[in-house]
């Protein structure tokens, strides 16, 4: 199996619009290849699964870094009540 390589199709990170604005070279007259049709339509659906999923890692990385801010802010506020020298 070889594995499909283009220098406009691999360079930089897949996004969601490198991957709905791809196009791959058309076969030769006479040639068989894909159906235009099913290469486009499962670039759309790619495109949308990996702008999904991008969303939701970056909701995920939102919500961890609010979380860790309040862990800092209750721990320093402890901190702060218990006094220094004092650990449990």
């Amino acid at each position: 199996m070889t594995v499909y390589r283009s220098r406009n199709a691999l360079r930089g990170p897949l996004t969601p619009d490198g991957i709905a604005a791809l196009t791959l070279p058309a076969t030769r007259l006479g040639r068989r290849g894909y159906q235009t049709d099913d290469v486009d339509a499962l670039l759309h659906r790619l495109a949308y699964e990996l702008h999904r999923r991008t969303e939701e890692r970056d909701r995920a990385r939102d919500e961890s870094q609010r979380i860790k801010n309040a862990l800092r802010s209750w721990q320093s506020d402890r901190a702060r009540r218990d006094g220094p020298g004092r650990h449990e």
